[in-house]
């Protein structure tokens, strides 16, 4: 068998725009994995709004794993350990909690169950804590809040204001940390070098395989990385045009269980 692990991006590849995994995409995902493939989740969601997912897909059984953060975390569902782990730096956060203030944003980040902010209302904490299944919790000043290790923040707002301000820190903050849209309205505030690609060659190398025996699917920008990088890069029918320019194969939408159609021909149908 050509390909043995195959990392899918959740929100607008695995997921349709009812967030559900259609039942022919898991089953067809469940047989791969009883013919030896590896599942890696590889999105920018927290390790808690992954979980449901990996469970419903029984990566525990299958021995899975989960890329959350956008692969700022690696961990082994099987076995829980945490293989892989960088975080912000603690002195940096004061500065993107002014940035979100001066352009009257909301920021955001995450502990356990919980989405941490100051603005519980805001349309755009709302929209993250339902995509996540995570509670928010209010707190009076964010950044006495954080007593935690932080492996991301986000800045949430008005798409086109939002573009402004994400021109701006990228400026001004691109040697200290990534900063990149996942969704319109979502700005992602990571530890520098975190990308997708970076967290499945290091998972590759601890495993021991070659990025050859490697598909990736997705549909964003913080998907390029890893459909480059990959032996065989898949792109969804939804995704963005520049996405579909990197990527090896053009699959059907998220709508159309394109990834249980990519899963059919080049591993199910060649084993």
């Amino acid at each position: 068998m050509k390909y043995k692990l195959l990392a899918l991006d959740l929100d607008g590849t695995l997921t349709n725009t009812k967030k559900e995994i259609t039942p022919y995409t898991r089953q067809t995902i469940i047989k791969a994995q009883q013919k030896g493939v590896k599942i890696i989740l590889a999105t920018g969601r927290p390790t808690y709004g992954v979980a449901p997912i990996a469970e419903h897909l029984c990566l525990r059984e299958y021995g899975g794993y989960i890329l959350s953060y956008n692969g700022g975390r690696i961990i082994n569902w099987q076995t829980g350990k945490v293989m892989y782990e960088n975080l912000l730096e603690r002195s940096v956060i004061p500065f993107l909690y002014n940035y979100a203030k001066k352009y009257g944003f909301t920021i955001i980040t995450y502990h356990n169950e919980f989405v941490i902010t100051e603005n519980p209302y805001d349309e755009y904490v709302q929209k993250l804590a339902l995509l996540n299944v995570m509670t928010i919790k209010k707190v009076d000043n964010f950044l006495s809040a954080i007593d935690f290790p932080v492996g991301k923040c986000m800045i949430v707002g008005e798409p086109i204001k939002l573009a402004t301000l994400e021109n701006e820190m990228h400026n001004d903050l691109k040697e200290l940390l990534g900063v990149y849209r996942s969704e319109a309205y979502f700005l992602e505030l990571v530890p520098k070098g975190i990308d997708k690609a970076q967290a499945l060659s290091v998972l590759l190398k601890e495993l021991g395989n070659k990025k050859e025996e490697l598909i990736a699917i997705g549909d964003g920008f913080n998907d390029i990385s890893m459909i480059k990088y990959a032996g065989l890069g898949v792109a969804m029918a939804n995704a963005q045009d520049i996405v579909r320019q990197n990527a090896n194969f053009i699959t059907a939408s998220n709508e159309e269980d394109g990834v249980a159609a990519v899963v059919e021909k080049f591993i199910l149908h060649n084993c």
